[in-house]
């Protein structure tokens, strides 16, 4: 299965390169996963091996998802699953992105990224997420966000971000109850900010600062 576009924050080492600076980078988790209480959902780092099952949960979702999915301008070639994944692990070793799969009951049934990752001064990143449509109206996907920004934000040996982004396309008002829900701040609309749907679109963003979290982000939530 080839892709013309997986998650536009995604930058490679060059292989070789020096070892990435302990203030800029994180150690992968294997898996995250949601507070006592609430949905067992996790989170855990897509592998090769996830392949069929991933290719499986995206084909059967093709219609559900392509209005939200990313383009890429220049048209071109794309590249398959395995490539993908050996870039995810580039982006992980020079600490600049990490994509999890959403996994329930054994299942993957979704996707969420934390890319875009800056550090010294700045230390923000940008969430971007999916979710199998027999699995969405159950909270997994603000959940599966808490659980990513309370790693993002809090863990030890994970990125201690300062702020973290999501934008959205102003149409999709399932994505926007998102964000709603766990409090990010609206902070206004990026004009052409990415190329869906073969055209420059605009975005709302929302931001959430480490400071406006007082304890975990998942105490925002409704528990089972």
């Amino acid at each position: 299965m080839v892709f013309r576009t997986f998650h536009h924050f995604a930058k490679p080492m060059p292989r070789g390169g020096a070892a990435p600076h302990p203030e800029s980078s994180f150690v992968v988790p294997r898996r995250l996963a949601a507070p006592d209480g609430f949905a067992p959902i996790s989170l855990r780092p897509l592998t090769e091996s996830d392949e069929e099952e991933w290719s499986s949960v995206r084909l059967r979702n093709r219609d559900w998802l392509s209005p939200w999915d990313s383009n890429d301008p220049f048209d071109g070639p794309g590249i398959g699953y395995r490539e993908w994944i050996r870039a995810q692990r580039d982006s992980e070793r020079d600490g600049s992105g990490i994509i999890f799969a959403v996994e329930y009951a054994g299942h993957i049934v979704g996707q969420i990224s934390l890319g875009a990752i800056t550090y010294g001064s700045v230390r923000s990143g940008i969430i971007g997420y999916w979710i199998d449509q027999d699995y969405a109206g159950r909270g997994f996907t603000p959940l599966a966000v808490a659980i990513l920004v309370d790693w993002a934000f809090h863990c030890g040996n994970g990125p201690r971000l300062h702020r973290v982004e999501v934008d959205i396309l102003p149409e999709n008002e399932r994505s926007l109850r998102v964000v709603e829900k766990l409090g990010f701040a609206d902070e206004g609309l990026r004009r052409g900010y990415m190329f869906v749907r073969h055209a420059w679109r605009d975005h709302r963003s929302f931001a959430l600062l480490s400071s406006d979290v007082r304890g975990a982000l998942a105490d925002r939530l409704p528990k089972d």
